[in-house]
Order: C-alpha cells, then sequence, then structure tokens
C-alpha cells in the first residue's frame, strides 16, 4: 500500500557507500520515503533501523535483471509511485587503454552504462504513467573530460553524458526530468576499493596513465569534495524550479570542465575553414 503520497518516493542504487549513502540519509532526513539498495543490503542496516517507516531496503545488483524488476515493483507496491530515480551505482578501473583488460572493462560498461540504463527502462513505464519524474544519473567530470590511465572508465561516463543528453529531449514533452551530475574528487570509495587497476604495467605509460593512477590512488580520502554536501547539492538541484541538465560538483570539477571547453573551442575555430570546407559549394 502506498504511503506518504504527499513527499516526493526516491528510488537510489548503490547505497552502501559514499554519494548513494548520503543521498539517502538526506532525503529520509527530510521525510521522504526512500529505497534504498545495495548488493549486500546489511551494509544499510543503521539506515533501516532509524527510518523504519520510510525506508525500503532492497538487494539490488544493477546487472541482475530479475533484481531491478523485483525491487522496481517492490518500491511501486509499498510507496505507490517512484518520483525521483538516482543511478549511483558504479565503479572504476586504472590502467592505461593498452594495459587495459577486456573483462574488467566489460564489467565496467554492464555497470556503469548497462545497469544504468536497465533501471532507468524499468521505472520509466511508471514516470510516463505519472508524467512527473526525475532520473538523477550520476556521471563524472570524467564525462566532460578524459584522463590517462581512465580510459575505459571515461568511456562509460561519455556515454551515460550523451544517454542523458538525449534521453532528457525524449522525455521532457512527458514531464519527466533528467539531470546529470558530474563530481570531481570526492572523499568516497572511488579511487579505493570500488576501482580496479590493471595487472600488468607498461614502462612506456610510467608518465602517463601509470602516474595518474599513483597520484589518484595517493589521495584516496585526503580529496576535497564532501560527499554530505554533494548530497545536499543534488537534492537540492533535484527539487529547484529548473534544473539544469549538468550539475559539476566541486572547484576541481568546474576548472576541468572549463578547460575542456577552451580546448573545444580551439579546435573548433582554429580548423573553422576546414571544417566548413567539407560541405558541397553552396549553389
Amino acid at each position: 500500500m502506498a504511503t506518504q503520497n504527499d513527499k516526493p518516493v526516491w528510488f537510489i542504487t548503490g547505497c552502501s557507500t559514499g554519494f548513494g549513502r548520503e543521498i539517502a540519509r538526506k532525503t529520509l532526513s527530510l521525510g521522504y520515503p526512500t529505497v534504498i539498495t545495495a548488493r549486500n543490503p546489511s551494509t544499510l542496516a543503521d539506515l533501516a533501523n532509524e527510518y523504519a517507516d520510510l525506508a525500503l531496503v532492497l538487494e539490488l545488483d544493477v546487472m541482475k535483471a530479475a533484481q531491478i524488476e523485483a525491487a522496481t515493483r517492490a518500491a511501486i507496491e509499498r510507496f505507490g509511485r517512484i518520483d525521483v530515480l538516482v543511478n549511483n551505482a558504479g565503479i572504476g578501473y586504472f590502467g592505461s587503454f593498452e594495459e587495459s583488460e577486456r573483462d574488467e572493462v566489460r564489467t565496467m560498461f554492464d555497470i556503469n552504462v548497462w545497469g544504468l540504463a536497465d533501471m532507468t527502462r524499468a521505472v520509466l513505464p511508471q514516470m510516463r504513467k505519472q508524467r512527473s519524474g526525475t532520473i538523477v544519473n550520476i556521471s563524472s567530470v570524467g564525462g566532460i573530460i578524459a584522463f590517462p590511465a581512465l580510459s575505459f572508465y571515461n568511456a562509460t561516463k561519455f556515454a551515460v553524458e550523451a544517454l542523458s543528453e538525449s534521453l532528457s529531449q525524449e522525455l521532457a514533452p512527458l514531464g519527466i526530468k533528467v539531470l546529470v551530475v558530474e563530481p570531481g574528487p570526492f572523499r568516497t570509495d572511488w579511487a579505493g576499493r570500488s576501482a580496479n587497476q590493471a595487472p600488468q604495467t607498461i614502462d612506456d605509460y610510467a608518465n602517463t596513465a601509470k602516474a595518474r593512477t599513483d597520484m589518484i590512488r595517493g589521495y584516496s580520502g585526503k580529496q576535497p569534495g564532501d560527499p554530505v554536501r554533494a548530497a545536499d547539492a543534488i537534492v537540492k538541484t533535484v527539487e529547484s524550479e529548473n534544473p539544469p541538465l549538468r550539475l559539476l560538483l566541486g572547484k576541481a570539477a568546474l576548472a576541468n570542465a572549463r578547460l575542456k571547453l577552451d580546448a573545444l573551442k580551439r579546435d573548433f575555430d582554429g580548423w573553422e575553414t576546414v571544417s566548413a570546407g567539407a560541405d558541397f559549394p553552396e549553389g
């Protein structure tokens, strides 16, 4: 039976740590019914106990279609609707393009891209029926600008950006919004246990991919970004009257995104004549 019908219902994937947990804590503290999910639901026991009337804790591995279907059905049975889906579940991977393992990379794509897509596909029929809702896709500044050692991770996030941009245009006439969140370095487990690494290294990439990996691993736990403030920003943005399509989080994300804009402009302007000359002559 649906409860708390005057409050928006949130559904969040990957709540065991990091952004997912902090977003869940924020929505629950606001009195919002929230579906909190993880591959191991026991990691969510504290939230379940503190917010027993509001929290629905479910086991969910976004690579398992049956679990996605069951979780979506359980959420609607309990709360009657889903107003906000947060696709947060994801992993990272470090290694140069040449060093990266195909199986590990495919698994990352299955989680970061196909898991997100399958979860979104599962909730869209309900949101279309409601003619309302918000899809929040947790991307990365690495979905805007690529870095050494992260080619395949960047590829998954570039895919999330493109998918979200197209989806936003398809869903806008139906009253459904899309928000892409692009964090920079935050104190989550992303640079620690949530990111695998190529087992073999090639000396030729020591000053590029390896150096970048060492730098990221080295500041794990010391990043400037605060996940609690990030969660607050995400919730406030979803609740705003006119949210953007893209939300950068953190000064580093903002700086790097602007560097990418500058680089694009240099290429576009510097090669404008060549680009325009590829068309048939007018007339």
